[in-house]
Protein backbone atom coordinates (compact mmCIF):
# COMPACT_ATOMS: atom_id res chain seq x y z
CA UNK A 1 0.00 0.00 0.00
CA UNK A 2 3.16 2.37 0.61
CA UNK A 3 4.05 2.01 -2.89
CA UNK A 4 0.27 2.54 -4.18
CA UNK A 5 -0.14 5.65 -2.27
CA UNK A 6 2.98 7.51 -2.73
CA UNK A 7 2.35 6.59 -6.90
CA UNK A 8 -0.82 8.65 -6.02
CA UNK A 9 0.93 11.51 -4.53
CA UNK A 10 3.08 11.58 -7.68
CA UNK A 11 0.12 11.75 -10.01
CA UNK A 12 -3.01 12.23 -8.86
CA UNK A 13 -5.79 9.35 -10.01
CA UNK A 14 -9.45 8.45 -9.39
CA UNK A 15 -11.28 5.53 -10.75
CA UNK A 16 -12.53 8.11 -13.05
CA UNK A 17 -8.98 8.90 -14.61
CA UNK A 18 -7.43 5.86 -13.70
CA UNK A 19 -6.14 5.46 -17.67
CA UNK A 20 -2.82 3.76 -19.02
CA UNK A 21 -1.41 7.13 -19.73
CA UNK A 22 -2.31 8.53 -16.24
CA UNK A 23 -0.61 5.32 -14.90
CA UNK A 24 2.20 5.67 -16.79
CA UNK A 25 2.76 9.22 -15.76
CA UNK A 26 2.54 8.22 -12.28
CA UNK A 27 5.25 5.59 -12.39
CA UNK A 28 7.71 7.98 -14.59
CA UNK A 29 7.36 10.53 -12.19
CA UNK A 30 8.14 8.46 -9.40
CA UNK A 31 10.85 6.38 -11.06
CA UNK A 32 12.37 10.06 -11.64
CA UNK A 33 12.29 10.91 -8.56
CA UNK A 34 14.82 7.96 -8.11
CA UNK A 35 17.04 10.26 -9.87
CA UNK A 36 16.34 13.56 -8.26
CA UNK A 37 16.60 12.79 -4.83
CA UNK A 38 17.76 9.59 -4.23
CA UNK A 39 18.15 9.72 -0.45
CA UNK A 40 14.71 10.64 -0.24
CA UNK A 41 12.67 7.82 1.18
CA UNK A 42 11.09 5.88 -1.45
CA UNK A 43 8.17 2.81 -1.96
CA UNK A 44 10.42 0.59 -3.40
CA UNK A 45 14.02 -0.88 -2.44
CA UNK A 46 17.28 1.66 -4.08
CA UNK A 47 20.64 2.16 -4.28
CA UNK A 48 24.33 0.68 -3.72
CA UNK A 49 23.25 -1.37 -0.52
CA UNK A 50 19.99 -3.01 -2.44
CA UNK A 51 22.23 -3.49 -5.31
CA UNK A 52 24.33 -5.61 -3.19
CA UNK A 53 21.56 -7.49 -1.39
CA UNK A 54 20.48 -8.37 -4.80
CA UNK A 55 23.55 -10.34 -6.15
CA UNK A 56 26.04 -7.36 -7.34
CA UNK A 57 29.59 -8.14 -6.46
CA UNK A 58 30.92 -4.89 -4.12
CA UNK A 59 33.82 -4.53 -6.67
CA UNK A 60 31.78 -4.15 -10.01
CA UNK A 61 29.87 -1.68 -8.16
CA UNK A 62 33.19 -0.62 -6.77
CA UNK A 63 33.88 0.40 -10.79
CA UNK A 64 31.10 2.47 -11.06
CA UNK A 65 30.51 6.39 -10.28
CA UNK A 66 28.34 6.71 -6.84
CA UNK A 67 26.07 8.99 -8.50
CA UNK A 68 24.97 5.74 -10.98
CA UNK A 69 24.48 3.38 -7.90
CA UNK A 70 22.98 5.36 -5.13
CA UNK A 71 19.81 5.54 -7.60
CA UNK A 72 19.88 1.78 -8.63
CA UNK A 73 16.13 0.25 -8.73
CA UNK A 74 15.61 -3.13 -10.32
CA UNK A 75 14.28 -6.43 -8.83
CA UNK A 76 17.73 -8.49 -9.44
CA UNK A 77 21.05 -8.65 -10.83
CA UNK A 78 20.65 -9.13 -14.59
CA UNK A 79 23.48 -8.12 -15.90
CA UNK A 80 25.29 -10.27 -13.87
CA UNK A 81 23.94 -13.26 -15.10
CA UNK A 82 23.17 -12.23 -18.60
CA UNK A 83 25.59 -14.02 -20.95
CA UNK A 84 26.56 -11.32 -23.45
CA UNK A 85 29.66 -11.93 -25.55
CA UNK A 86 32.45 -9.81 -26.69
CA UNK A 87 31.44 -7.44 -29.65
CA UNK A 88 27.63 -7.82 -29.00
CA UNK A 89 25.14 -5.75 -29.61
CA UNK A 90 22.86 -5.15 -26.32
CA UNK A 91 19.49 -3.72 -25.19
CA UNK A 92 18.95 -2.76 -21.51
CA UNK A 93 15.46 -2.06 -21.86
CA UNK A 94 14.40 0.42 -19.10
CA UNK A 95 18.17 1.01 -18.10
CA UNK A 96 17.24 3.88 -15.74
CA UNK A 97 20.73 5.64 -14.20
CA UNK A 98 23.07 2.40 -16.27
CA UNK A 99 24.08 0.28 -14.10
CA UNK A 100 23.17 -2.64 -15.97
CA UNK A 101 24.12 -1.02 -18.84
CA UNK A 102 27.67 -0.14 -18.20
CA UNK A 103 28.49 -3.59 -17.03
CA UNK A 104 27.07 -4.80 -19.58
CA UNK A 105 29.14 -2.53 -21.67
CA UNK A 106 32.49 -3.98 -20.31
CA UNK A 107 31.33 -7.32 -21.24
CA UNK A 108 30.62 -6.64 -24.87
CA UNK A 109 33.51 -4.81 -25.03
CA UNK A 110 35.07 -1.90 -27.80
CA UNK A 111 33.86 -3.80 -30.84
CA UNK A 112 30.33 -4.36 -29.30
CA UNK A 113 27.51 -1.63 -28.50
CA UNK A 114 25.10 -1.22 -25.98
CA UNK A 115 22.03 0.88 -25.77
CA UNK A 116 20.40 1.95 -22.92
CA UNK A 117 16.51 2.72 -22.97
CA UNK A 118 14.62 4.52 -20.76
CA UNK A 119 11.40 6.95 -20.36
CA UNK A 120 12.87 8.56 -17.49
CA UNK A 121 14.98 11.64 -18.77
CA UNK A 122 16.00 12.07 -15.09
CA UNK A 123 17.47 8.78 -14.81
CA UNK A 124 18.93 9.25 -18.46
CA UNK A 125 20.72 12.46 -17.38
CA UNK A 126 22.87 10.55 -14.36
CA UNK A 127 23.43 7.67 -16.99
CA UNK A 128 25.04 9.84 -20.03
CA UNK A 129 27.28 11.70 -16.71
CA UNK A 130 28.34 8.33 -16.00
CA UNK A 131 29.57 7.71 -19.94
CA UNK A 132 31.36 10.57 -19.34
CA UNK A 133 32.78 10.25 -15.78
CA UNK A 134 34.08 5.98 -17.01
CA UNK A 135 34.87 6.95 -20.15
CA UNK A 136 32.65 4.37 -21.76
CA UNK A 137 32.70 5.08 -25.81
CA UNK A 138 30.38 2.46 -26.41
CA UNK A 139 27.52 3.25 -24.79
CA UNK A 140 24.57 4.98 -25.71
CA UNK A 141 21.10 5.98 -23.92
CA UNK A 142 18.19 6.49 -25.83
CA UNK A 143 14.77 8.03 -24.47
CA UNK A 144 11.52 6.03 -25.37
CA UNK A 145 8.79 3.90 -24.63
CA UNK A 146 9.34 0.19 -24.34
CA UNK A 147 6.58 -0.49 -26.51
CA UNK A 148 7.55 1.90 -28.66
CA UNK A 149 11.37 1.28 -29.81
CA UNK A 150 13.52 3.56 -32.11
CA UNK A 151 15.38 0.62 -34.05
CA UNK A 152 15.42 -1.71 -36.90
CA UNK A 153 13.97 -5.11 -36.82
CA UNK A 154 16.67 -8.10 -36.56
CA UNK A 155 19.21 -5.66 -35.37
CA UNK A 156 20.05 -6.70 -31.60
CA UNK A 157 22.05 -9.90 -30.58
CA UNK A 158 20.82 -9.45 -26.35
CA UNK A 159 18.07 -7.36 -24.49
CA UNK A 160 18.27 -7.31 -20.85
CA UNK A 161 14.91 -6.35 -18.71
CA UNK A 162 15.06 -5.86 -15.18
CA UNK A 163 11.85 -5.24 -13.66
CA UNK A 164 9.52 -3.13 -15.77
CA UNK A 165 6.75 -5.24 -17.14
CA UNK A 166 4.91 -5.22 -13.55
CA UNK A 167 4.50 -1.02 -14.09
CA UNK A 168 3.64 -1.08 -17.94
CA UNK A 169 -0.08 -1.50 -18.76
CA UNK A 170 1.13 -2.72 -22.33
CA UNK A 171 3.41 -5.32 -21.85
CA UNK A 172 2.09 -7.97 -24.50
CA UNK A 173 3.44 -5.01 -27.07
CA UNK A 174 6.82 -4.71 -25.41
CA UNK A 175 7.15 -8.80 -25.81
CA UNK A 176 6.36 -7.60 -29.19
CA UNK A 177 9.09 -5.56 -29.66
CA UNK A 178 11.97 -7.24 -28.07
CA UNK A 179 11.49 -10.09 -30.91
CA UNK A 180 11.67 -7.62 -33.26
CA UNK A 181 14.44 -6.17 -32.76
CA UNK A 182 16.17 -9.24 -32.25
CA UNK A 183 17.90 -11.11 -34.60
CA UNK A 184 17.85 -14.60 -34.99
CA UNK A 185 19.29 -16.99 -31.95
CA UNK A 186 19.41 -13.51 -30.31
CA UNK A 187 18.56 -13.98 -25.96
CA UNK A 188 16.95 -12.22 -23.93
CA UNK A 189 18.02 -11.71 -19.91
CA UNK A 190 15.44 -10.64 -17.70
CA UNK A 191 14.18 -10.71 -14.02
CA UNK A 192 10.66 -9.68 -12.71
CA UNK A 193 8.65 -9.44 -9.79
CA UNK A 194 5.78 -12.33 -9.89
CA UNK A 195 2.29 -12.89 -7.78
CA UNK A 196 2.49 -16.50 -5.21
CA UNK A 197 -1.14 -17.32 -6.09
CA UNK A 198 -3.81 -16.70 -8.53
CA UNK A 199 -4.82 -13.33 -8.95
CA UNK A 200 -8.96 -12.69 -9.02
CA UNK A 201 -9.80 -11.46 -12.47
CA UNK A 202 -11.43 -7.95 -12.22
CA UNK A 203 -12.08 -4.58 -14.06
CA UNK A 204 -8.88 -2.53 -13.37
CA UNK A 205 -10.20 0.95 -12.57
CA UNK A 206 -7.50 2.55 -10.27
CA UNK A 207 -3.48 2.72 -10.22
CA UNK A 208 -3.86 0.79 -6.71
CA UNK A 209 -5.59 -2.23 -8.13
CA UNK A 210 -2.82 -2.05 -11.41
CA UNK A 211 -0.23 -2.29 -8.84
CA UNK A 212 -1.82 -5.17 -6.92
Amino acid sequence: MILFDHLKKCFKLTAQTADPQSMRRGVCHAYSAVADTPAAKHPFPVGREFAEAIGYDKSVLDALPPATTESFTGVSNVSVFAEIPNGATVVDLGCGTGVDSLIAAQKTGASGQVLGIDFSLSMLKKGRRAIRATETNNLTFLCADAERLPLLDKTVDRVMVNGIFNLNPDRAEIIKEIYRILKPGGKIFGAELIANKTQRRQKITSLSQWMA
